[in-house]
């Protein structure tokens, strides 16, 4: 260990952002680097804890106190081996994770968590810099054959790891360009989509082969495609999203989160109008906005909105306001539940708490405001919590856009599933464990939201990962790849 008083002598420091006035001018990361000597400063801050907490809260299973103390002694070459021996895609992850690897830090107890995913992000920005990250085809072929189904990260970390056991995959995305929700449902102002045409362009030379605009279950059958492949992957994401099942839910201006942000992230590709938007333009300048959804999500809805112009923005969330600051001999090293203002709400967004929708209300067709009331969450009969609506809170907000961002209740099931005719789980999920990643169909395999719900970018590189491991084992009897 470089200094073992780091934490003692330094205190945290992480990335700084563009000013909201500038940022919201354009479209690019807004997120400034730290100076590579005070990123060796907070990587020495690491504790070289007895028990190292942070590697219970990443579920990649990176090694954080190791390449935080090869970054803190200057080895930036041996930081990204590290790192790049348990994540596919740092790039992706050290801009869009939450970082439960932070929360679970030891110095997160008196809320000094090292910059983890600051040092993460900044470690494989350097490798591509200087050039150390290169493709890594196998040295021979096994002659087996993987049907990928979906580009998200869990499709993508699955078909890079079987290439680099030798095997053959290819990855089929329904989409016009590769990446799944990493493309089309994370605005660029959060993550720049040449990181994933970088990453696309370094697996192609490693053997991956990916076919867009070609939606299994559609243009071909499962059973066509299980013909050509030795096995097939359902690495799909959980696309079907909550609804909101009020009176004046069909009125214009009324739309799902990813209906806005898909076109958004389609224009800053260089889409024609008629192109990113077939189905009409939904544009937020000068309009009230009211995002129903208090998630990730529903933030990313309000950074767009207010790259648009929109003329007010506010968010509301079902569920009471979290502490601003959770009680750490309950929580820690879990994820706590506590208030989280993202760059987006500073950008301008008023926020407001256990709220239901009681109806749309509209003129011509077209919204033009929502009726709300207050709620309060009281133990049922069964001692579960339940909603229940307060006495003469009725209000009504101003609206002329309102985007629905309350989640994802599963994976589609027409077309893939259901030819497939594999189990799902109580949720609506394809049914498999992972251990195996086997679905009640012989030769299917499957791996991130599709089999889990809706989650994090973090997790659907490590079940891509583990379902790699499994199919190469099963095609091969034995398997080398690290689980």
């Amino acid at each position: 260990m470089g200094k073992p008083t780091g934490f003692l002598e330094i205190d945290r420091s992480d990335r700084g952002y563009e000013a909201p006035k500038e940022r919201l001018k354009h479209w690019r990361e807004f997120v400034n680097p730290l100076p590579e000597g005070e990123l060796r400063r907070q990587a020495s801050r690491c504790m070289d804890c007895g028990i190292p907490f942070c590697h219970q809260g990443c579920p990649v299973n990176n090694q954080i106190p190791d390449f935080n103390e090869l970054v803190h002694r200057d080895h930036w070459k041996a930081a990204l081996e590290n790192l790049q021996s348990t994540n596919n895609f740092p790039e992706f992850t050290g801009r869009v994770c939450p970082a439960p690897c932070e929360a679970s830090c030891t110095l997160n107890i008196p809320d000094t968590p090292v910059t983890i995913k600051t040092i993460e992000c900044q470690i494989i920005d350097r490798g591509w810099d200087e050039g150390w990250v290169k493709p890594e085809p196998s040295p021979r072929g096994t002659g087996k054959r993987v049907a990928v189904v979906g580009s998200g990260p869990a499709g993508l970390a699955c078909a890079q790891q079987l290439a680099r056991a030798g095997h053959a995959p290819t990855v089929f995305e329904k989409s016009d360009r590769i990446g799944g929700l990493l493309r089309y449902g994370i605005p660029d102002f959060k993550m720049e989509k040449h990181l994933i045409d970088r990453r696309v362009r370094q697996m192609e030379v490693e053997g991956v082969i990916f076919r867009t605009n070609f939606e299994v279950g559609r243009d071909v059958t499962v059973e066509r495609l299980l013909d050509d492949y030795d096995v097939m992957v359902f690495a799909g994401g959980a696309e079907n999203p909550r609804d909101l099942p009020v009176p004046g839910r069909d009125l214009d201006g009324v739309h799902f989160a990813m209906e806005f942000l898909v076109q958004q992230n389609k224009r800053n590709a260089g889409d024609e109008e008629e192109i990113a938007a077939p189905g009409g333009t939904i544009s937020a300048k000068g309009k009230h906005v009211v995002v129903i959804g208090g998630g990730d999500t529903g933030s990313d809805c309000i950074g767009t909105s207010n790259r648009h112009g929109a003329a007010s923005v506010v968010q509301l969330e079902i569920m009471p306001m979290p502490p601003e600051k959770e009680d750490k001999a309950l929580t820690w090293p879990d994820w706590p539940l506590k208030l989280r203002t993202s760059s987006s709400h500073l950008e301008g967004c008023e926020r407001d708490f256990a709220v239901t929708t009681k109806r749309l209300i509209g003129e011509d067709g077209r919204v033009t405001a929502i009726e709300c009331a207050r709620i309060e969450w009281v133990p049922g009969p069964d001692g579960r919590l339940q909603m229940r609506e307060i006495e003469g809170s009725t209000f009504e907000l101003q609206a002329d856009l309102v985007l629905l961002a309350m989640g994802f209740v599963g994976p589609r099931h027409p077309g893939l599933i259901e030819q497939a005719g594999v189990e799902l789980d109580p949720r609506g999920n394809v049914r498999a464990n992972v251990v195996d990643y086997r679905t009640s169909a012989q030769n299917i395999f499957t791996c991130g939201d599709m089999r889990r719900g809706q989650s994090l970018v973090v997790w659907a590189i490590r079940e891509g990962r583990q379902c790699a491991r499994a199919v190469d084992e099963y095609l091969m009897g034995a398997t080398r790849l690290p689980r």
